[in-house]
């Protein structure tokens, strides 16, 4: 190799393949330089060669002569180095990504020396050198990563020292906010000004570098991020929302010490932040304290309030993290949720729809810290929904569609019960006037829904920061969920939300009230229950023609889902009954089931109703009601029952039991007789024998005792009797008619329904039975409807039989 520069003994030293004899070169270079400091343009013409002739050179030996000789020319130039730094370290970081591994590390020994004597000028290449070093951090080779590590080691003290306060002046003044302005990152105002290391133009570089998979590499940034945060004039917790979604994916890292430093780094940016947000507190407190002092307080210094804080970005970043597969970061970003509902409330408030969306999966987490978390964040979440403040609304109301059960916002998607509801995708939003009230219809069509009376009215004002149609949305995402503690959860949010702003919830066809009826077929008891609790709460801020609408709706859901009604529809209404008044559900049903073309359906149903009205706790005052026929309030129930219990002969003829109404009972067993004693009529009757042994036919088993006051009860019991085949029923109720007629009561039976007032024996009087039950309309009724059922009986096939009453 030849160069003008140098002579030729000192070439063959640069390049001679022994270490020792490239150093003494190196020296010869030492001394050149210094003869020439005060000629810069030999000095210049010295390095330039350095490059050119070696540092680039093909042959491995001169450029390790060429790298040890560039560390030479800057030792010896000493401080006076900064004017040729731009000359002498873009090529030596060149070498940092050299095939040849000797060449990284002498790259590396170079720029160490070369660091060492500029010290704060290096500040100028900092963006490049810590590049270059984070690809060397994963290098394969050892004794490369070791001497990265050297280099870095040092390029940290002088960041530590000199980043906040050493000005170049060989590059133009930086001003962060200039940089700001261009790169639209935001950065704290008391950030240093035209400092040679620049925070806002490195950010973007480490922004990029945060994504690397390495292990090192990520120990590496961490490990800077860690030492720039430690510099309190950067204020790096301000730029965080830049790199914070990279850097909570090193929590996911194979590597135990990078998880832990990680973690350890981002409590450190949460402490941060949480002193940041009591310095705003803070400082509000001493404006307010000046303003009534005049003065006394100010120029008072609070730790962290220079700081920065990106709420929104930062909750955006961390909401997709909140369901992520991997333990550490799901934990993070919970705890990270948790601590904001404290200290942004305004910001998280507006993102609880999504936050929701995320959070409420993990009440199921199989972890238990994470699911405590988890309860935690949502609890809170839910107190800082509940306490914030109601923006007034336009008054709105809910569409026809809105109540239909069919509606093509929701599909039934069968589980491993059959029953699960599912939302279908592209379900629109709408807001429509309600459907004119003519349009109301029977089973097993649809209802318009009216506006709840609870509704405000009120102009439209400012926008609500929180999005309830949203959030409504996420919510009935929840039902879906396969855990039930995240199903309960969205209908917790549901009956909280309700009773905040019930003229807020079900305004539109977004498909929430479809999606609370298919919800009673879950396969968790917790969930049917709080759903009914919802249901029955917003009946409660409805009016009479809304509640009929859900009582319809209900029914119609009854009569498509058979199993359903089969396995829950008991659970079902006595639910209803424990939040709702029982006699408004019965009687409801009652005057819809009356009108049911669906004569199977309506016979079913009331078998149902029956059962529960005769063993349920919850309509124990109904039942006792119904038992005062004397009164017009128990005339009026059991007239309003009679009239669709006529559907099914047995459910009516327990009826007239339940209510004492013994004569119009035997007066309804020849027309029991002309009908078709089937199957389902024979199990009904054998469930009602077993009924008159249980505690709530207490009282009528003790009547029979007294013959002379109930001579009907007997011809009823004993009518019973001989419309069943030889069973155990049968032996049951013979059993008791028998425990009895050895009395000798029987011949106080009257020969014919009219020879005895048993209205007038039971003290109603003539008026009385003139204004109240007219039991021969009531029995020309029951006829009529049973004549349908014959009807139809004979025109349709044969039918399973039907399980028993309820």
């Amino acid at each position: 190799m030849e160069s003008s520069h140098f002579s030729q003994p000192l070439i063959r030293g640069l390049t001679d393949k022994i270490y020792d004899r490239r150093k003494a070169a190196a020296l010869e270079i030492e001394k050149l330089v210094r003869e020439n400091e005060n000629a810069p343009e030999r000095v210049t013409e010295i390095i330039d060669a350095l490059v050119q002739d070696f540092v680039y050179s093909n042959n491995s030996n001169a450029r390790y002569g060429g790298l040890i000789g560039l560390a030479a020319t800057a030792i010896a130039l000493g401080p006076k180095v900064a004017a040729y730094l731009d000359r002498i370290v873009p090529p030596i970081l060149s070498c940092f990504s050299n095939q040849d591994q000797k060449v990284r590390y002498y790259a590396c020994e170079s720029m160490y020396n070369i660091a060492k004597v500029a010290k704060g000028e290096v500040l100028r290449f900092f963006n490049s050198v810590f590049d270059a070093l984070c690809k060397l951090s994963a290098d394969s080779e050892l004794t490369v990563k070791s001497g990265a590590e050297l280099l870095d080691r040092l390029i940290k003290d002088i960041v530590s020292e000199l980043s906040t306060k050493y000005i170049s002046s060989y590059q133009q003044p930086l001003n962060p906010l200039d940089e700001i302005e261009v790169n639209e990152i935001p950065a704290p105002t008391s950030l240093p000004r035209n400092t040679a290391f620049s925070l806002p133009r490195f950010i973007p570089l480490l922004s990029q570098r945060i994504y690397v998979r390495n292990s090192n590499a990520r120990q590496y940034l961490v490990s800077w991020i860690s030492v720039l945060d430690s510099i309190p004039d950067l204020e790096l917790v301000s730029f965080l929302p830049e790199f914070l979604d990279g850097l909570i994916q090193c929590l996911s890292d194979p590597a135990e010490d990078v998880r832990k430093t990680t973690s350890d780094q981002l409590k450190a940016f949460l402490y941060e932040i949480q002193q940041a947000a009591k310095a705003v507190d803070a400082q509000q407190h001493l404006d307010h304290e000046d303003q009534e002092h005049q003065g006394f307080g100010k120029g008072t210094y609070i730790p962290g309030q220079g700081i920065v804080v990106q709420y929104a970005r930062l909750v955006a970043i961390l909401i997709p993290h909140l369901s992520s597969p991997d333990e550490d970061i799901q934990r993070t970003a919970l705890e990270w949720i948790y601590v904001f509902t404290s200290i942004a409330q305004d910001v998280i408030i507006q993102f609880t729809p999504d936050i929701i969306k995320a959070l409420l999966p993990s009440l199921a987490h199989p972890v238990a810290d994470i699911r405590d978390i988890a309860v935690t964040t949502n609890q809170s979440l839910q107190k800082l929904v509940l306490e914030a403040p109601l923006q007034p609304t336009a008054t709105a109301t809910i569409s026809k569609e809105a109540m239909i059960i069919d509606t093509p916002v929701l599909a039934t998607t069968p589980n491993a019960d059959g029953l699960v509801a599912s939302l279908s995708p592209g379900a629109s939003v709408t807001s429509t006037l309600a459907a004119d009230n003519e349009d109301t219809a029977s089973m097993p069509g649809s209802a318009p829904l009216s506006t709840p009376p609870a509704a405000a009215t009120a102009d439209l004002d400012l926008p609500d920061p929180f999005d309830y149609q949203a959030t409504l949305a996420n919510l009935r995402l929840q039902f879906l969920n396969e855990h039930e503690e995240t199903r309960v959860a969205g209908l917790e949010w549901l009956l909280m939300l309700h009773k905040k702003a019930p003229h807020k919830i079900l305004v539109s066809d977004d498909g929430t009230f479809p999606a609370l009826l298919k919800t009673l077929s879950d396969s968790s008891e917790e969930v049917v229950r709080r759903d009914l609790q919802l249901l029955a709460q917003i009946s409660m801020y409805s009016d009479d023609e809304y509640f009929r609408q859900f009582m319809t709706n209900l029914l119609l859901l009854f009569s498509t889902d058979r199993r359903l009604l089969e396995t829950r529809g008991s659970l079902i209404i006595r639910q209803l009954c424990l939040s709702l008044d029982p006699e408004r559900i019965y009687c409801t049903m009652a005057e819809i089931l009356e009108s049911d073309e669906d004569l199977e359906f309506a016979s079913i149903m009331v078998q149902n109703l029956n059962i529960i009205l005769i063993t349920s706790s919850e309509l124990a005052d109904l039942r006792k009601r119904l038992r005062n026929l004397d009164q017009k309030d128990g005339q009026r129930l059991f007239i309003a029952l009679y009239r669709s219990w006529c559907h099914n002969a047995v459910a009516t003829f327990s009826l007239c039991l339940l209510a004492q109404a013994y004569e119009h009972a035997a007066t309804m067993l020849p027309v029991c007789a002309e009908l078709e004693i089937t199957v389902n009529m024979l199990i009904q009757i054998d469930k009602l024998v077993q009924l008159l042994e249980s505690p709530v036919f207490t009282y009528l088993r003790l009547q029979l005792l007294e013959p002379e006051r109930y001579p009907y009860l007997f011809k009823c019991l004993y009518g019973i009797l001989m419309l069943l085949p030889q069973s155990s029923a049968y032996s049951t109720l013979r059993n008791r008619l028998s425990s009895v007629s050895s009395l000798g009561y029987l011949n106080m039976m009257p020969k014919s329904p009219t020879s005895t007032d048993s209205m007038s024996k039971r003290g109603l009087g003539k008026n009385a039975k003139e204004d109240g039950i007219k039991f021969q309309e009531l029995l020309q009724h029951f006829k009529a409807v049973q004549m349908r059922h014959e009807r139809q009986r004979r025109q349709s096939k044969p039918t399973s039989p039907v399980n028993g009453l309820g």
